[in-house]
Formats: structure tokens, sequence, C-alpha cells
């Protein structure tokens, strides 16, 4: 008996606790806006934090509120932002379609700083002195963006990832790429882009000389030659605007390092 009582009162006071929270629980449940299950569904869950939210779902519930912008995230396709406008009410005629692709040509071309011996992908090899290729901003080559791509679009060739964007292309454009690359050169451009430009180093040339012999070394010529005024040097790299580029190809010509690329023909 002297035991049975203190069972009898834990129970019952568990009993009454158990059934004030799930009445608390359910008052002071905030309910979230059915769209922002809808818009998180077409993002790409990723959580890489790029957007400058905790993760997709704090995107999701700061778009619905006003707070953030579709554009913030960069590993959403096209498709996926025409979408998550509409379910918003904004405009989807801006959203125009991608492709993605790898901006560096660098792979075995470019020197190594150390010579890596073990088990790891890229994002491991990035934490040992930035990766072990002399140009921080070249790729590093161990193909996690190939692991990763769910429709077996990226292949690492000469130690650099490639995308194949011709015709019969399997890239979906779905951003794991993107937002899995530690150098971040995986990047998007219009789907009517015709050339693009494999490098992000912004080292100047003699810099970009000494550790890659396919860089870009910033000589500015695609810019001054360009008919169409297409192509502005920003931070040692050539930028193209792709509304006013008519893919004459002059700057492929007389580029030295043969940097900028025909997108579907290389």
């Amino acid at each position: 008996m002297d035991i049975l009582l203190p069972v009898v009162i834990l129970t019952s006071l568990a009993t009454v606790f158990a059934v004030v929270i799930v009445f608390v629980n359910k008052k002071l449940a905030v309910q979230d806006d059915p769209k922002v299950e809808e818009i998180l569904s077409l993002l790409p869950s990723a959580n890489c934090g790029v957007c400058g939210k905790a993760g997709c779902a704090d995107l999701a519930r700061s778009l619905v509120e006003g707070k953030a912008k579709i554009e913030d995230c960069p590993s959403c396709s096209a498709q996926s932002k025409a979408k998550i406008a509409k379910i918003l009410g904004g405009d989807i005629a801006k959203f125009e379609d991608t492709l993605v692709i790898c901006a560096c040509c660098g792979g075995n071309a470019c020197d190594d700083k150390y010579e890596y011996q073990g088990y790891g992908d890229c994002a491991s090899i990035e934490l040992i002195a930035g990766g072990r290729k002399a140009c921080s901003n070249g790729c590093i080559g161990q193909g996690k963006c190939k692991r990763l791509c769910p429709y077996d679009a990226i292949q690492i060739i000469d130690g650099v990832a490639y995308i194949d964007n011709t015709e019969d292309s399997k890239c979906r454009q779905c951003g794991i790429c993107i937002t899995n690359c530690p150098k971040k050169i995986m990047k998007r451009i219009p789907a009517k882009a015709e050339i693009y430009i494999a490098c992000s180093s912004c080292y100047k040339g003699k810099d970009v000389r000494s550790m890659c012999k396919k860089g870009c070394i910033a000589c500015g010529l695609c810019a001054k030659i360009c008919p169409q005024s297409a192509i502005t040097m920003k931070g040692n790299l050539p930028i193209i605007d792709y509304d006013k580029c008519n893919a004459c190809g002059d700057c492929l010509a007389k580029c030295p390092t043969k940097v900028i690329r025909w997108l579907k023909h290389d």
C-alpha cells in the first residue's frame, strides 16, 4: 500500500501534465501558411545558407512573409522560380531558362600546392589550406558534384568538372552541384547563351601564368574587340552581357588562352 500510493499520484500527475501540454501545444501552435510547404517543395533542400537564411524552410517562410526575394537562391532553377512566383502572385515572365556551367578549365593544367593522398571529396580537401590547387578559384577535381548529380550529367575530364550542355544533355538544372561546390564555380547562365567564360580567377595575368596554363590572364582583349560591347572586365575577369552578345565569335578567336568557349560545341 505504501508503494502503490506514490505510483498512483505520480501517474495521475503525469496524465494531467500530458493533457495540459497537448492543450497548450494546440492552443499556441503557429500555423504555417500552406504556401510555405508548396514553396519548400520547389526549393533545392540543400540548406546551404547562401541566401542568408538558416535553411530552405526559413527562406520559404521569408518569401511568404515578403522578407526575401526568389532571386536570393542561386541553386533554384528558372522553372522552380517561376512556379514560386506564381504561388506568390508575382511576375513569372522575368525568370528565363538557364544552363549550368563549370566556370573553370584549369584541372590538370593548374599547378598543385601539395600532393594529396587519401580519402576525401572536394569539400574535405578544401579544408586543407584551401584545397590542393594553386589557384584558389580552381576546380579541385575530386568529383563531389559528379557523385551528387542525380542525373549523371557531370563528368570529370582532365581534372575538371564538365557539364554536357548539348541537345542530349542529361542536366535538369536542379542546382545540387551549385550548392555543393566548395569553390562556388558551378554557375547559372541564360539558356540562350552560346559562349561562356571557363574561368573564375580574379588574379592578375602574371600570377595566373605562374600557376595555370589555361586560366584567364586578364588581358582585356575580348572586351576591346567585341563589336557589340557585350564584354566588360570586372575583377580581372571578363563578364558577358548576354542581352548584347550575338555570338559572333570574335572574342573566342582572339582569346590567347582560349578560356572563352562555345557552350554547346566545345
